[in-house]
């Protein structure tokens, strides 16, 4: 299988057509200012030692190189195998709240903003564990499976804004149903939710959930974003208003979370700007029994880049070697 590893250099691609095209256009131009001197007849008998074919050979041999350049430009990879890797860590399942109330700016530059850049400082702590995203509001939904591909966590994790469930309110109890049932079947004692709201719980059931999952021996800490004095909601250039014209003013409910990690059997952190609280939890899961994982990796590919610039030195070396004049030696007198 052949890959390529900087695939962008590909569209360079688009220019090679273009060369000859260009090429045949600069000679009609030619040709017409020495039409405005002399017929054609007179210009080809003043220049007998130029050479249409040779000019047009170089012009291919050019492009050729042009074209293998390139694709040495993009790296090409093949020789990819599938292998087993082993590894060990935990698995952790982040429960993210993207219900409008995370607009609120009491955080710089907005909870939900502020909680999306912890998360990904943690992304890039992270080795040997695997983790996965789970985006609720009034439903929940799994936006990253569970996966120790950290760099499709954080461009996942990128694209997350309120408008990413369409339902709105707090639905705890389903975030948390949800993303118990996203573990891997190879987990079994490493299995770690952690809950990132305002706590503002729209729905009931959130402390039953917490049991259900605690029970499954999967530990849940919680973070608690906003304040309790609350916080107005922006959203389009204006606060948010309820039916009645009432500016809604959105608080942070300590104590529901503070109940969902005691019975998860974990702990709970009110996230802070210069803190926000993965921190201290991530050293609290480091004292969890680690499990081992395996799994199925791509690794092992050869480079083939030299090769294709090899190709493309060839052909610009025979292009720099051809003249555009006619040769002088007759293979037969």
């Amino acid at each position: 299988m052949l890959i390529f590893a900087r695939y962008q250099y590909l569209y360079l691609l688009l220019l090679v057509p273009l060369i000859p095209v260009l090429f045949a256009i600069g000679q009609m131009l030619r040709r017409k200012r020495l039409e405005r001197f002399a017929s054609r007849e007179c210009a080809e008998a003043l220049m007998p030692s130029y050479s249409k074919a040779k000019a047009w050979l170089k012009v291919v041999f050019f492009t050729l190189g042009f074209f293998f350049f390139v694709l040495g430009l993009a790296r090409p990879q093949i020789g990819a195998k599938l292998s087993q890797r082993q590894t060990r860590g935990c698995e952790i399942m982040i429960c993210l709240d993207v219900s409008n109330s995370m607009l609120a700016q009491d955080y710089s530059p907005s909870r939900l903003d502020r909680a999306k850049l912890a998360i990904s400082s943690l992304v890039d702590k992270l080795h040997d564990d695997r983790i996965g995203l789970i985006v609720f509001a009034g439903a929940s939904f799994v936006q990253l499976p569970i996966t120790t591909d950290y760099v499709s966590a954080k461009m996942f994790l990128s694209s997350i804004d309120t408008g990413s469930v369409p339902v709105q309110g707090t639905d705890l109890a389903d975030a948390l149903r949800t993303a118990a049932r996203s573990f891997s079947a190879q987990s079994e004692k490493s299995r770690v939710i952690i809950l990132i709201t305002d706590g503002e719980n729209h729905e009931e059931n959130a402390l039953e959930a917490a049991k259900e999952v605690a029970d499954m021996g999967i530990r849940i800490y919680t973070i608690g974003v906003g304040s309790s004095k609350g916080q107005p909601i922006p959203m389009g250039g204006q606060l948010l208003e309820d039916k009645d014209g009432n500016i809604v003013v959105t608080k942070l409910n300590e104590d529901i979370l503070k109940q969902i990690a005691r019975s998860g059997n974990g702990g709970y952190v009110h996230a802070g700007n210069e803190e926000f609280g993965l921190n201290p939890i991530i050293d609290d899961i480091r004292t969890i029994e680690s499990e081992e994982f395996s799994s199925v990796v791509f690794e092992e590919y050869d480079e083939q880049y030299m090769y294709f610039f090899a190709i493309a030195l060839f052909f610009f070396t025979l292009e720099l070697l051809i003249g555009e004049r006619k040769s002088r030696k007759k293979i037969f007198e």
